[in-house]
């Protein structure tokens, strides 16, 4: 499942991010990857234990925190705290699948990436090139959104970011653990989910139907959540 969420961060919030970014020190995108993914990857980062990379974090998953649409589509059990990158003129990431396990930073623990997640911070008019670059089922998914937005899909998905032409892409990504692992059965929640909230426009919360879904959507979450 690949979604596009719009107004993920509020312009006042690009601007706070993108100072403390302009601000901070960066480097070779390499020291976050694997072996294989090194060999792909052709950007830069900010230090994972960075005081940027802390605070600009913070604003990002306080933001994810208010947001209803990120936390139906992921339902989210852990959020690996947000990293930062950025691609200048002549940089890319060819294709590759991200990580199965991911280190938490200071923790000693390990998570399970099963939603991956890419927000802009960059508008598309600041360059050229630079599309990521999502195959699925149906094809090839071209993402390239306002500051601000970001999409969300499945971490088994192989994925590229295009060679930058012009200008220069920053963003933040990151990865969540699932309550639910399967992506075909979150993608059967989150249809659900919006179903739901359409016949409640319709009809009130204690009419049978409204209860029924309601009833069947927490019922499937119990029996493929784990916790």
């Amino acid at each position: 499942m690949l979604v596009r969420i719009s107004g993920v961060l509020s312009p006042e919030e690009i601007s706070r991010c993108r100072k403390i970014l302009e601000e901070a020190s960066w480097v070779d995108g390499k020291v976050t990857a694997g072996e294989q993914a090194g060999k792909a990857k052709h950007n830069l980062q900010i230090p994972e234990d960075s005081a940027a990379a802390r605070e600009v974090g913070d604003i990002v998953l306080r933001a994810l925190g208010r947001n209803p649409t990120f936390t139906a589509v992921a339902l989210p059990f852990r959020v690996l705290p947000p990293m930062f990158n950025r691609y200048d003129t002549g940089m890319s990431f060819d294709a590759h699948v991200d990580g199965a396990i991911r280190g938490i930073p200071g923790t000693g623990a390990r998570m399970r990436a099963d939603v991956s997640s890419t927000l802009f911070l960059s508008e598309p008019e600041d360059y050229d090139g630079g599309e990521l670059l999502i195959d699925d089922t149906y094809g090839r998914h071209s993402i390239k959104l306002p500051a601000g937005d970001m999409v969300v899909y499945p971490s088994t998905s192989l994925h590229s970011v295009s060679k930058i032409t012009r200008g220069s892409r920053w963003a933040s990504f990151f990865w969540t653990q699932s309550m639910v692992k399967d992506d075909g059965q979150r993608t059967m929640l989150y249809e659900l989910d919006k179903a739901i909230m359409e016949v409640r426009q319709l009809l009130p919360d204690d009419n049978r139907a409204v209860v029924a879904l309601t009833s069947h959507y927490h019922n499937l979450l119990r029996r493929w959540g784990e916790l």
